[in-house]
C-alpha cells in the first residue's frame, strides 16, 4: 500500500483562455502544465470551464462542442501518463444524458476522477441553471493519498458544499474559479473564503470575454486564515505552492504576496483588459474612434493606446460649425500626447447633404434635436466607413450617465464594436482621467505622463450640437445626476428614498422617466466592460415597453 504523502507541490495557473477555442485552450493547458513541471509540481490547477473558455453561454448546448471539449480533455489526460504533474481542469461533461459543469482530475494517463458543480448561479451575468444540470453534493477526490475537496466557484460561496466536503474528510480545498471582475470584489471573495474553508488554493481565470473581465488575483488561504499566496491581478502566471502535512493538517508555505490593485487603478486596468482582449480575440488589427476634444473620447483614446499600443489607435476629429477652436486644439493635443494617428475630417458636406435631402419634408418645421442628431449620425457613418476600409474596430465613447438617460445618439455615437467606459458614470470618467495623467499602470502600452490635456478635464462638458450648448442646459450637474442614477440603477431605490437624500423629487421623477424610455437604445448599444454589479446588459434586464413609474 502506498504511503500517504506529507508533502505536496501544487501549481496554480491563472491563464487567459478564449471561449470556443478548444484547440487553443488545450495548448494553453499544456503550456501551464509544462511550466508547472519545470517548477516541480505534482499537480496543476486550472480555472472553471478552462477547456471551453468561460462563460461559453449557449455554445455549450451544441453536442459537437461538448464532444470536442471532452475529447480534448481525454487527449490531455493521456499525456499525464508521462510521469509529470497531474491536472485539475474545468470542462463540460456529459453523463447519462445530463450536461454538467465539471472539473476533471487527469493523472496516470487517464481521467482519474470527475466532480460536478452543485451550486449553479442564476443571477446577474450567470445563467448556469439554464444550460447545466445540478451535480450531486461532492465528496473529496483521492489524489495520490490526499483527499482533495474540489468545489467549483459558486460552490464555495455557500455552506452546503463545503460542509459536505468537511464531513467527508476533505483535507484541503482546491477551487477552480470563474469569478468576473467588479470594483472591490476581491474583498468579497476573501470574506466568503474565510467564512467557509480551512486550507484553500483558489485559481481564478484572467482576461476579458465579451463584457466580462476576469482579474485573476488567485490566492491561497491557510487554516489560520492567513494568506499564504496572493497572485497578481490582470497577469497570466503559473505559481508553485508547497504544502506540508503537520499535526494540525495541511499548510501552505508562505510566499511573497503580490499587491492587488484597488480603486481607480483596478477599474482602469479592467477597462484596458476588456478592450485589449475583445479586439485581439476577435482579430481586429486596431481601433478607430472619434476624438471630439471632450473627456469621454479622450479617456477612451487613452485606454485604447494603453490596451493596444499607440500604433494601433486611429483618432479622427470631425468638426462642424459648432465645434469650438479649443475642442480642435484639445483633440490634437490629446492625440499628440498619446502618440496615436490623428486626422481631421470635416462633416459639413455630409450634414448639409442630409439636410438638403430632407428639406422638402422639414422645410416648414423649426430646427430641433433632429438636426443635432444628424451631426452625430454623420460622424458615426464616417467612422464605420473607415472601419470598413481599413479593418479597424470602432470604439464608442458614451459613459453610463449618458447611456442611462438617453443622451447618446442611436446609429450615431453609439455606432461601433465596443465601449470601454460603458459602465462608468461621468464623474468616474473625470476621476480616471486625472488618475491616468498621474500614473501609467502596469502592462499598459501608452506613454508615461499627462496624456489628457488639462483643458479637456476642466471645461464644461458639451456635445457641441448647437450654438453655446452645454450638457447642463438639459441635465442637472453630473454630481447630482450620478448620485440619482446610483440610487435608481445600482440600488433599485424608490423615488422617496432618493429624494430623502436631499434631491428634488420632481428631478428624480424626471430622471427615472428618462432612464426607462432609453431602454430601447441600450438594447442596441455595443458591448462594454462590466465594472459594477448592475451594468447595462444581463445584470439589469428591464422591459423596453414599460408603463410603470414610481409615483405616490
Amino acid at each position: 500500500m502506498a504511503r500517504t504523502p506529507d508533502k505536496l507541490n501544487i501549481a496554480l495557473a491563472q491563464m487567459n483562455p478564449r471561449v470556443g477555442d478548444i484547440a487553443g485552450n488545450l495548448a494553453l493547458a499544456r503550456k501551464a502544465r509544462a511550466e508547472a513541471a519545470a517548477l516541480g509540481a505534482d499537480l496543476v490547477l486550472l480555472s472553471e470551464l478552462f477547456i471551453t473558455g468561460y462563460p461559453p453561454e449557449d455554445l455549450i448546448l451544441k453536442q459537437a462542442f461538448q464532444d470536442a471539449a471532452m475529447a480534448a480533455v481525454e487527449e490531455l489526460a493521456a499525456e499525464t501518463g508521462d510521469g509529470g504533474p497531474a491536472v485539475l481542469i474545468g470542462t463540460p461533461w456529459t453523463e447519462a444524458g445530463e450536461l454538467y459543469n465539471a472539473v476533471a482530475l487527469l493523472d496516470d494517463g487517464k481521467v482519474a476522477a470527475l466532480r460536478y458543480k452543485y451550486d449553479l448561479p442564476n443571477y446577474g451575468v450567470f445563467d448556469e441553471k439554464r444550460v447545466f444540470s445540478q451535480g450531486p453534493l461532492p465528496g473529496p477526490v483521492n489524489f495520490r493519498g490526499v483527499r482533495l475537496g474540489v468545489p467549483i466557484c459558486e460552490d464555495i460561496w455557500t455552506d452546503e458544499v463545503t460542509e459536505c466536503l468537511e464531513e467527508t474528510a476533505a483535507e484541503l480545498f482546491l477551487v477552480p474559479n470563474g469569478s468576473p471582475y467588479e470594483a472591490d470584489k476581491q474583498d468579497v471573495r476573501l470574506n466568503h473564503i474565510v467564512a467557509r474553508v480551512t486550507e484553500t488554493g483558489l485559481p481564478n481565470q484572467m482576461g476579458g470575454q465579451d463584457e466580462l473581465v476576469f482579474d485573476g488575483a488567485s490566492l491561497v488561504l491557510n487554516a489560520d486564515r492567513s494568506i499564504a499566496l496572493q497572485m497578481p491581478a490582470f497577469e497570466e502566471s503559473v505559481v508553485l505552492t508547497q504544502w506540508s502535512r503537520g499535526d494540525e493538517g495541511w499548510a501552505c508555505a508562505p510566499q511573497d504576496l503580490s499587491a492587488v490593485e484597488e480603486g481607480l487603478e483596478s477599474v482602469y486596468l479592467a477597462c484596458v483588459q476588456g478592450l485589449r482582449d475583445y479586439v485581439n480575440k476577435t482579430g481586429f488589427p486596431g481601433v478607430v474612434l472619434g476624438l471630439s476634444g471632450g473627456i469621454d473620447s479622450a479617456i477612451c483614446a487613452a485606454i485604447a493606446a494603453d490596451a493596444l499600443g499607440p500604433d494601433k489607435v486611429h483618432c479622427i476629429m470631425m468638426p462642424y460649425r459648432y465645434t469650438a477652436e479649443d475642442s480642435l486644439s484639445d483633440a490634437e493635443g490629446c492625440a499628440e500626447a498619446l502618440g496615436v494617428r490623428y486626422d481631421v475630417v470635416p462633416i459639413a458636406d455630409p450634414v448639409e447633404g442630409f439636410m438638403g435631402a430632407l428639406k422638402p419634408l422639414f422645410d416648414s418645421l423649426p430646427a430641433d434635436v433632429t438636426e443635432e442628431n444628424l451631426q452625430s449620425r454623420a460622424r458615426g457613418t464616417l467612422l464605420m466607413a473607415v472601419s470598413n476600409k481599413f479593418g479597424s474596430m470602432v470604439v464608442t465613447t458614451g459613459n453610463k450617465s449618458e447611456m442611462s438617460v438617453g443622451y447618446a445618439t442611436l446609429y450615431g455615437d453609439m455606432n461601433g464594436g465596443y465601449n470601454p467606459i460603458k459602465d462608468l458614470y461621468k464623474m468616474q470618467v473625470y476621476a480616471l482621467a486625472n488618475w491616468r495623467n498621474q500614473k501609467r499602470p502596469k502592462n499598459c502600452l501608452g506613454p508615461e505622463g499627462r496624456v489628457i490635456p488639462e483643458n479637456i478635464i476642466t471645461k464644461a462638458p458639451t456635445a457641441e450640437l448647437r450654438e453655446d450648448q452645454t450638457d447642463q442646459d438639459s441635465l442637472p450637474p453630473y454630481e447630482v445626476l450620478d448620485d440619482i442614477l446610483e440610487g435608481l440603477v445600482e440600488k433599485e431605490q424608490s423615488i422617496d428614498d432618493i429624494a430623502a437624500r436631499g434631491h428634488d423629487r420632481a428631478l428624480v421623477e424626471r430622471i427615472e422617466h428618462l432612464l426607462y424610455v432609453a431602454e430601447y437604445k441600450r438594447r442596441q448599444a455595443p458591448p462594454g466592460v462590466k465594472l459594477t454589479s448592475r451594468n447595462f446588459g444581463r445584470d439589469r434586464r428591464y422591459p423596453i415597453v414599460n408603463a410603470f413609474r414610481d409615483r405616490t
